[in-house]
């Protein structure tokens, strides 16, 4: 299951690299191969103060030289304005990841293995060494830099920063501002040399591609040092709880307990490596769970978490998991809606979306026949009653059903509802207002889940009312959608208008359980599709015939998000075309499936290793972009790899 990564001096090669280690609390460690931190989100130890948000970097780095004799050789890695500083990564030999981010280092007369790891459950970073090789004895010094922050954030040089600190027997404690947690950082037979001072001008890379503030100063109040010989291990504890008297080696063997019982059922290396991708985004929201949507930057999102449920949860037989997420969202229904998201600060939820409701059906629908788990249905059976009724009755931003058609209409000005739900000040990148086609498609799945579940508690006549309604929306949408000029969908409308951008939306319609289109327009549609929008990554989210088709994601925040839904390969899109080739080909499309997935997972050896990228650049080479690692990524590619046996 370990991928191997070599050739690892060449900066440009490495710093493109990242790794991700998560708690189980939305917190984290991340960095790049190279050692050089090239985002303000990359750290030893982000910690999830109020889980699993509130996150703060509470140590950006620690820092290693080997002091052999009079030679120095310092394995850290920082980028400054005009120089790279030190040059650590000329000693990175080479890089694993299998359960844990594993580094070699060679100086020549001393061969060293780091491995890191985050600890499930706590604000903790383990950081192990092993002395592979060395001639003779030598130290190890371990300098942290650390200027505690909010993780959306940059700070400076400064005169707030807390000055004291405590070192006792190893342990390093310092509280740097009020209102952060504490740092701990436990280096076993250590010394403490104080040497209290900033170092200014630390620049991250992909901020600054991205338009935003990139520089960032970090402070120290001094550096460890331990002596070392060959055969010595090392744990240290980075953690915002006091170690004292917790070891480091027992920890790490906890951890990776766990990690081999969450793998121990796929005998395939792809799949078990997909299984620990999915375990990253499953994280605590008070006594339940939820799914963050993306590392580093994004917190739970309904939409996303429904979408990922299955492929996170259900394919991986975490069905309690499963269960608690589907509680915490109901609990959270209001006015027949489910939240979009949850802020980073505890503020009231956010309700814009239409989307994020629909699939919460989906999600249960996909419990359901994972687990056969029917007392659970009947629960949830009020609370999805009560969310049809909101949309007959209709509920925020206009969102309700058309008694003439049975349809769905969401929207209002100024209001992005929708998975495209791109916005920059007052401008609404992909206005979609009217009856989206994905909408309506979900729609349509809802009320037939409803029959679904109806008959299965024998309630005859409401499994009848439901199978009435639904078969009264696809009569609607196959005579008002159907654009046959184009030999597909159109993408919304909204009165006498028919959107007919070629957009992968019109896939739901014929990937889901219950699908809406005869055979021959559900082949036309996945035709279409396939000719303007597939590439290796997943599909674009716009034709690039468009006059309006961005190839590339990249820039400042407008050129960025102006380009968001606007022909950025989008990763989970994978899901939906793999089902839809199935569903219109049957087994004749098992060779373009798994040459697809093929070529899709050569991306868990790139950008983020051994996880999936948020979005891609439109046109080729495909850059990865966004989110190094994003959950309904991982969950998609997961789900049809397990559904359709893609992988033996």
């Amino acid at each position: 299951m370990s991928t191997k990564f070599t050739g690892l001096s060449d900066f440009k090669k490495s710093k493109k690299l990242e790794w991700l280690e998560t708690n189980g609390l939305g917190g984290y460690a991340s960095g790049t191969v190279s050692g050089a931190n090239t985002r303000k989100y990359h750290g030893v130890l982000i910690a999830s103060v109020n889980p699993p948000v509130e996150r703060m970097v509470v140590l950006s780095k620690l820092e290693e030289t080997i002091v052999d004799n009079d030679n120095r050789y310092a394995l850290g890695t920082n980028q400054y304005p005009g120089a790279v500083y030190p040059e650590g990564y000329k000693f990175l030999t080479s890089y694993e990841r299998e359960l844990f981010p594993v580094f070699y280092y060679g100086t020549g007369a001393v061969q060293l293995k780091k491995t890191i790891a985050a600890v499930h459950g706590e604000n903790t970073t383990l950081i192990m060494y092993e002395v592979i090789e060395a001639v003779n004895r030598f130290n190890l010094e371990f300098l942290p830099l650390y200027n505690c922050r909010d993780f959306h954030s940059l700070a400076h040089q400064n005169e707030n920063i807390g000055r004291p600190y405590l070192f006792d027997e190893g342990v390093f404690r310092t509280l740097n501002y009020r209102g952060c947690p504490e740092i701990f950082i436990s280096v076993p037979g250590s010394d403490f040399i104080e040497h209290s001072t900033w170092y200014n001008n630390f620049e991250y890379l992909e901020e600054q591609a991205r338009g935003l503030d990139f520089k960032e100063d970090l402070y120290t109040h001094g550096k460890f040092s331990v002596s070392l010989a060959k055969g010595d291990k090392l744990g240290i504890i980075v953690s915002t709880h006091d170690p004292t008297r917790r070891d480091a080696f027992e920890m790490f063997a906890k951890e990776q307990q766990r990690r081999e019982r969450l793998v121990k059922d796929f005998s395939n290396d792809t799949l078990r490596r997909l299984a620990l991708a999915a375990d990253q985004f499953v994280v605590k929201r008070g006594a339940l769970n939820t799914i963050i949507a993306g590392y580093p930057w994004f917190a739970d999102w309904g939409r996303d978490t429904m979408i990922s449920l299955t492929g996170i949860c259900l394919v991986t037989k975490r069905f309690s998991d499963a269960k608690n997420i589907l509680i915490a969202f109901s609990k959270e229904v209001n006015e027949g809606m489910l939240p979009n998201r949850f802020t980073d600060y505890g503020e009231a939820p956010e309700y814009n979306t239409v989307d994020a409701t629909l699939w919460f059906f989906l999600a249960i629908y996909q419990y359901h026949f994972y687990t056969k788990d029917l007392a659970f249905v009947e629960l949830m059976l009020p609370c999805l009653e009560d969310i049809i009724a909101w949309h007959y009755k209709g509920t925020r931003y206009h969102i309700h059903v058309d008694p003439d058609d049975e349809l769905v209409y969401a929207g209002q000005d100024g209001i992005q509802l929708t998975w495209m739900d791109a916005k920059v000040d007052d401008w609404v990148v992909t206005p979609r207002k009217g009856k989206p086609v994905e909408i309506n498609a979900l729609w349509y799945n809802a009320l037939n889940i409803m029959s679904y579940f109806y008959a299965q508690v024998n309630n005859k006549t409401s499994a009848e009312l439901y199978a009435r309604r639904a078969d009264k929306v696809k009569g609607s949408f196959v005579a008002l959608f159907w654009n046959d000029h184009e030999n597909c969908l159109y993408d919304f409308i909204d009165g006498s208008h028919k959107n007919a951008d070629i957009r992968p939306n019109q896939l739901y319609a014929i990937s889901l359980p219950f699908t809406m289109l005869p055979h021959d327009q559900a082949q036309k549609v996945l035709t279409t599709v396939k000719k303007h929008l597939l590439t290796p990554y997943g599909l674009r989210s716009l034709s690039p015939a468009n006059k309006n088709y961005k190839s590339f994601c990249d820039g400042t925040v407008r050129s960025r998000d102006g380009a968001y839904h606007q022909g950025t390969v989008w990763s989970f899109l994978i899901g939906p075309y793999i089902d839809s080739v199935f569903n219109v080909k049957g087994d004749a499309g098992m060779p373009e499936a798994k040459a697809l997935v093929s070529e899709f997972l050569n991306h868990l050896d790139d950008a983020c290793v051994g996880s999936v990228s948020e979005i891609f650049d439109g046109d080729a080479p495909h850059t990865p972009r966004g989110c190094f690692a994003q959950a309904w990524g991982v969950a998609e590619v997961f789900r049809v790899v397990s559904d359709h046996r893609l992988i033996s």
